[in-house]
């Protein structure tokens, strides 16, 4: 048998035409984006896990589970609702901000987690820079409330009272760094008085002792105090509103007296930064349909909030901005992690 030669043949640039060349070169460069923008149109392939960073059964578990329901059935994948609680929300938005950036790991965004961004000095994950913004979802307000036999009728009288008093007054909340604590020091800073603030675990224990007279006012999401007023086992001031509210119209906004002042906790959600922008736009599109739905919508009237779609690009801004202003005050009243 004879021997088999091996021949080396190099192609030099003259002998391979150039205009070849370039077609191929093209050709291998356009590879990447046809499959990234096919993976994107044929999304979602599999479940979609939205990370909750407090228990079931709190308002923004339950506004999750009723965005999620909604967006499974216009998509056809299940979306799971996934509750990590823990560090005020830290550890469900550390899991979301490290996981994978294909859009199948989602994290419901609260007012915690601008809040937090300021409290935590040590975090591992930047909000805004290591999630990426994807819809609003609701805002729920908070409403300014007194034991009925506090004498204070007004927003008014109550700041008069407050310089009268100083160190009198203490105000509760769910939590160091709460919403509800927040938004406390930052009527100090606004109206120029002094209050000490009462941490509990949560907003029903801080409540009750607003109830019992043992604390003097709550800076609490309307939902779990509406009832209350209702009943007149509460008074309510004034809401964080920028104008009154159709569920309480004597209830006079609380910028009337201290121009500007204007709060509320939030739901929104957020995905890894690097989740492709076409996964972004198509939940965003689903949620937007979803909060148009009268039915949704109604159900979000009724939990005491407010439907909030956005852009991509406005929940962002809006993010940002909670961010610098949640920043400032609690720089300012020097809130630590306890």
């Amino acid at each position: 048998m004879p021997a088999i030669r091996t021949v080396s043949v190099k192609i030099t640039p003259r002998e391979f035409p150039r205009r070849e060349f370039q077609r191929l070169a093209a050709s291998v460069v356009a590879l990447p984006v046809v499959s990234k923008s096919a993976y994107s149109q044929a999304y979602p392939v599999q479940p979609v896990h939205i990370l909750v960073g407090y228990a079931a059964g709190q308002s923004i578990d339950i506004l999750a589970r009723l965005i999620a329901q909604s967006v499974a059935e216009q998509l056809r994948r299940p979306f799971i609702i996934d509750n990590k609680p823990g560090g005020g929300g830290n550890i469900a938005a550390e899991a979301a901000a490290h996981a994978p950036a294909d859009g199948y790991t989602l994290l419901a965004v609260g007012a915690n987690n601008p809040i937090n961004s300021a409290v935590y000095e040590k975090l591992s994950f930047d909000l805004l820079r290591d999630l990426v913004p994807v819809a609003g979802i609701y805002r729920v307000y908070q409403v300014m409330v007194v034991n009925p036999a506090f004498p204070a009728r007004t927003v008014a009288e109550f700041v008069a009272y407050a310089k009268a008093n100083p160190g009198k007054i203490n105000f509760g909340s769910s939590g160091t760094g709460s919403v509800a604590h927040a938004t406390g020091e930052l009527f100090k800073m606004m109206a120029g008085i002094e209050m000490q603030h009462v941490p509990y675990r949560g907003a029903p224990l801080a409540l009750a002792d607003v109830l019992s007279g043992q604390v003097q006012v709550m800076f609490d999401n309307l939902p779990s105090s509406i009832d209350h007023i209702r009943a007149g086992r509460l008074r309510a001031l004034g809401v964080s509103t920028p104008a009154r509210l159709a569920l309480l119209p004597d209830v006079p906004p609380i910028g009337d007296t201290l121009p500007g002042f204007e709060t509320s906790a939030f739901a929104g959600l957020s995905a890894p930064a690097g989740t492709p922008a076409a996964i972004v736009d198509r939940l965003n599109t689903a949620v937007g349909m979803a909060l148009a739905d009268p039915t949704l919508a109604a159900r979000i009237v009724a939990l005491g909030g407010v439907p909030m779609p956005m852009s991509p690009a406005e929940f962002g801004a809006f993010l940002a901005a909670e961010t610098e202003k949640w920043g400032k005050v609690i720089r300012a009243a020097n809130i630590k992690p306890i």
